[in-house]
């Protein structure tokens, strides 16, 4: 991820520099979108180093929400840029602007072997991370970006038509949109402390009645990710009057384990009904 960063932060200098002597909306709009990819990759890099710190008195669940909010920034920070790039675009389209595209067509070609280098660089790590699916949807908006600026320059060549310049950008915009958007959501969901899309409470609950002999009623069931992967449950759990709590606890944990993932999990055994906030006994619901 580092040299993914270091990689990107280089090419989008000369990239601008290159929109700017071009005057190339589809070269600077990579540029900037490249500046955030810059950004992106740094705090990216950092989350996950900082996340690979062990958990403290103050943190006692470690530093793996970090990576999440990284992902939450990134996303919204993509959102903004493919704003912005879009009302370029449609200002050009009214007014249109003329381009050298031969400059643009040898900076999009660098442009595009230095983003399929860092994307290739991104895919070797952890796919199923959302820090790095943020950082790698960022640098595969760059891509596609150097995509579009090869394929304007080549048609003003030929035809010598400029719109195409502002039209494959909105086309990149509409691309990149809806993943920036999934990414978004799926980080917000766990910085609100949402439970995971893949547990079925009813499911699980039928399941440990069903494998846990001891256990008539589970309630009270809250589940929610620390960090992209790491589940947490709390939940209660009525066992009959002459169950062995203990035993109940330890077939509890291993069916959550085996069926369903979950390795840290608090359970409160209760021997008739649960007890509301101020004590009193209620039958469970």
């Amino acid at each position: 991820m580092g040299v993914a960063f270091a990689l990107t932060a280089t090419f989008m200098v000369v990239e601008f520099a290159g929109g700017l002597f071009a005057q190339s909306l589809a070269l600077i709009a990579d540029a900037g979108h490249m500046l955030t990819d810059s950004a992106a990759l740094a705090l990216a890099w950092a989350a996950t180093r900082i996340a690979a710190r062990p958990a403290d008195q103050r943190r006692s669940f470690g530093y793996q929400r970090l990576r999440v909010l990284a992902a939450f920034v990134n996303g919204c920070a993509l959102l903004f840029i493919v704003a912005w790039i879009g009302f370029e675009a449609l200002q050009r389209l009214v007014t249109p602007v003329p381009v050298k595209a031969n400059a643009m067509l040898w900076i999009g070609s660098i442009g595009l072997t230095v983003n399929l280098l860092v994307f290739a660089l991104l895919r070797r790590g952890d796919e199923h991370d959302m820090n790095i699916a943020a950082a790698s949807l960022h640098v595969l908006g760059d891509l596609l970006g150097s995509v579009a600026a090869i394929i304007a320059a080549v048609v003003i060549l030929w035809t010598g038509w400029l719109p195409v310049d502002p039209l494959l950008s909105l086309l990149v915009c509409i691309l990149i949109v809806r993943s920036a958007l999934a990414l978004v959501r799926r980080s917000a969901h766990i910085l609100m402390e949402g439970s995971p899309d893949w547990l079925d409470v009813s499911e699980m609950r039928n399941t440990l009645v069903e494998h846990v002999p001891a256990i008539r009623d589970v309630h009270h069931v809250h589940a929610w990710l620390v960090g992209p992967q790491q589940t947490l449950l709390t939940m209660h759990a009525v066992v009959s009057p002459d169950a062995n709590q203990s035993a109940v606890l330890k077939e509890t944990h291993l069916v959550l384990a085996e069926r369903f993932g979950i390795t840290h999990a608090t359970i409160q055994v209760e021997m008739e009904g649960c007890s509301d906030e101020s004590g009193a006994s209620k039958p469970c619901s």
